[in-house]
């Protein structure tokens, strides 16, 4: 087993197993849930499997996942940290909108405290224009702004999305950073910079769509060496991710309790050193 937890600062620990809300909203991540009452319980049930890591933000339904968050689980347990991003709005069409003007980012951080029933948020991310990363456009000004909110007491600490290591180094001139979240996974792998550039630096270094852009030889690959292992191959790349680095963490979103406990029990899967080395060559098939 990994080492379970975290702490990017002394007044923030997570497990290394987290949980992405994202998902709770309806498709495409617009409008509500087809089943609001089963979202609860997924929410529920990420903490009782002991999660205190929970990705969210307002941009999602939009605010339809903070509002259950803060359904499901208000008042919020001591060790529980919900982790948000601003830096985006959503069309009527639902159509993904950068929006990083300092008012606007300010209006952001405060519907996410309204939305969560929160009066000072935990960890908030600046989502960058290239949320993919690959942009070394500046963000020093939407960043500046978020952490003159941290000056202000409405975010304990600053994270970012969709960067680069010279984008964290500009961040990190003006404020201390505990978070980057990225697009990282073991064929989506241009971030390792990133990742080796985190663990260096005791930030947190968060993966999402642990699964996305795989070849159909890469999947039958993984899934072979998930069989080997006794386990799914959602597993397996959990757990790739977590022994990836010291400080990486991972946040796989589901609305179904089975999938939850499926992707939680990736935590326990200790990955022998022949398989790692078969999964470190998949992104090359």
């Amino acid at each position: 087993m990994t080492n379970s937890t975290i702490t990017p600062a002394d007044d923030l620990t997570i497990t290394r197993m987290g949980y992405g809300a994202m998902q709770l909203a309806g498709p495409g991540v617009f409008g509500p849930p087809k089943d609001r009452a089963q979202a609860i319980a997924v929410l529920r049930e990420a903490v009782e499997l002991g999660i205190t890591h929970i990705d969210t933000s307002d941009f999602y339904g939009p605010a339809v996942v903070n509002e259950i968050i803060k359904e499901a689980l208000y008042p919020y347990p001591a060790d529980l940290h919900l982790v948000t991003k601003v830096g985006a709005r959503r069309g009527d069409d639902g159509s993904w909108i950068h929006s990083e003007e300092p008012d606007d980012l300010r209006a952001q951080v405060h519907e996410n405290l309204e939305h969560l029933g929160l009066d000072v948020l935990d960890v908030v991310n600046f989502r960058s224009a290239a949320h993919d990363g690959g942009s070394e456009e500046s963000i020093a000004r939407p960043f500046t702004v978020l952490a003159e909110l941290q000056q202000e007491g409405l975010i304990r600490h600053l994270g970012l999305s969709g960067v680069t290591v010279p984008q964290i180094r500009e961040a990190q001139a003006i404020a201390p950073v505990v978070t980057v979240q990225n697009l990282y996974n073991l064929v989506r792998r241009d971030d390792d910079a990133v990742v080796d550039y985190c663990a260096d630096n005791n930030i947190v270094f968060a993966s999402f769509f642990p699964l996305g852009g795989f070849t159909p030889l890469q999947s039958e690959t993984l899934a072979k060496i998930a069989t080997r292992l006794d386990a799914t191959p959602q597993q397996v790349a959990l757990a790739w991710l977590l022994q990836r680095s010291s400080t990486s963490v991972v946040i796989p979103g589901t609305s179904s309790l089975d999938h939850l406990r499926e992707n939680t029990a990736a935590r326990d899967l200790v990955l022998p050193a022949d398989a790692v080395t078969e999964l470190n060559e998949i992104g090359a098939q």
